[in-house]
């Protein structure tokens, strides 16, 4: 069990890291288009990953 949950949170860090990463990669004008501000990325990521 222990081992399970290491993975889960292992691969939930993956996933917030791969979301930042594209999402930063985005410009302001593609940002905006998606509705999305600079500052809500971190969020948006963490929110990803948790679902």
């Amino acid at each position: 069990m222990f081992v399970t949950y290491i993975l889960s949170k292992v691969r939930a860090y993956m996933r917030y890291r791969e979301t930042v990463r594209e999402l930063s990669q985005l410009s302001d004008r593609e940002l905006d288009d998606l509705g999305i501000s600079r500052f809500q990325i971190d969020n948006i990521a963490r929110q990803h990953a948790t679902a």
